[in-house]
């Protein structure tokens, strides 16, 4: 795969984010520093400026780059997180938590940061070379003790696989002996007892009584839970939220403070307002300059489904003939938004009407929601892939092309 160079308007965000940590970092305040990084960027003085949102994080760094949907989200965190170890937390070799929206995105994005040669992968070989893990959750029995301070780990989930109200039942919270070793080197280092051991889960009576349970026994009542969230809190990663106006409610800042994190750096097209710091904001005019998208978008209003179904399958036959005179290979691919389950137009229903319509044959088509999983181990970027509709549901999100 090419490698990709940086976006003007993503090397100034990522000097924005550097900036505010420098100044964070040797000033003490994140109110000043942010308040300072904010009239660099807008120098007018009469213009009033956002306040630092402290809560709920205290003195957590954590402020949003707002890029606009296409614009390079996932390449702006790649390099973010090796500036953010380097620049705030003084660590050769961080822990790194990606936590985003869904499944699917989860995948994709785990997929690219594992791929050799692909961009997001190659921006962190670029900072830590070979001594790089990325994993999802499933994986992490595999880091071994050792591993910590010796190795830069990003682990790549959905923030609901945290996002909990009660941590029973849940593995991530759950006590596991594949993490004795790392317990047994922060306890040799006296880490697990002190203030610094409060904000850890301890063993409850809720924890024994779990199905299945055989390790804990009554001894263990009130010791530091070995689970993966006491592990992340006692090495206080820095923190990638994608999609980051989906993680403003109560629940999320609850779950994000157990983890403890060192930094928390949000991503979005969407930031939710009065609750997120935006250090740095991109434009759609910033983005068409770079090409990275085309102005103007143009709207329809329909009245009637079908009509709408029919008009987009036109547009993209229409894109697709104007394609034709491109030098690279471009296919335009429809995404549509079918209803869930509960409404009259389901993936299923849309699926048949393209095809009895023969509005597209059926190769053409696949659908990706939570349940069915057509864009599993599809490359819609190779040409023999004759995939041109993607249909999706509201509660999903995916990548158009």
């Amino acid at each position: 795969m090419p490698a990709f160079s940086l976006k003007t308007y993503q090397s100034q965000a990522l000097q924005s984010l550097d900036r505010f940590l420098a100044a964070a970092g040797s000033s003490g305040s994140l109110a000043h520093a942010f308040a300072q990084e904010l009239r660099h960027n807008e120098p007018d003085e009469a213009k009033a400026l956002p306040p630092y949102r402290a809560d709920p994080f205290g003195d957590t760094p954590c402020v949003c780059l707002r890029i606009p949907t296409g614009g390079g989200k996932t390449l702006l965190a790649s390099h973010a997180l090796p500036l953010m170890a380097r620049c705030w937390r003084q660590a050769d070799f961080p822990v790194a938590l990606w936590l985003v929206p869904s499944t699917t995105i989860r995948d994709q994005t785990l997929r690219a940061l594992q791929q050799p040669g692909h961009a997001y992968r190659t921006a962190l070989e670029a900072a830590y070379g070979q001594a790089l893990m990325v994993l999802d959750l499933d994986a992490t029995p595999t880091i071994a003790a050792q591993d910590l301070g010796r190795k830069a780990i990003v682990l790549v989930a959905t923030m609901q696989s945290f996002r909990v109200r009660q941590t029973q039942g849940r593995n991530v919270y759950a006590f596991s002996e594949d993490f004795d070793a790392h317990f047994a080197h922060f306890r040799s280092l006296g880490a697990l007892a002190g203030p610094a051991a409060e904000r850890l889960e301890k063993v409850g009576a809720a924890d024994l009584a779990e199905v299945g349970q055989a390790v804990l026994g009554a001894a263990d009542l009130g010791r530091v839970k070995h689970s993966l969230a006491n592990l992340l809190a006692l090495v206080r990663p820095l923190v990638v939220v994608d999609e980051a106006h989906n993680a403003k409610t109560d629940t999320t800042f609850d779950t994000l403070k157990r983890l403890a994190p060192s930094a928390i750096l949000e991503l979005t097209a969407t930031p939710v307002p009065r609750k997120t710091n935006v250090l740095y904001s991109v434009s759609a005019r910033e983005l068409q300059a770079e090409d990275m998208v085309k102005l103007p978008v143009m709207l329809a209003e329909h009245k009637a489904w079908p009509d709408a179904v029919r008009d987009a399958v036109l547009r993209r036959h229409h894109l697709e003939a104007e394609c034709q005179h491109e030098a690279r290979y471009i296919r335009p691919i429809v995404l549509f938004q079918a209803q869930d389950k509960a409404g009259a137009v389901t993936p299923e229903v849309l699926r048949q009407h393209l095809i009895t319509e023969k509005l597209a044959a059926e190769h053409e088509i696949v659908i990706a929601t939570g349940d069915q999983r057509g864009l599993d181990g599809l490359d819609l970027f190779d040409p023999g892939c004759p995939v041109r509709h993607v249909i999706t549901v509201p509660s999903d999100t995916y990548f158009v092309v």
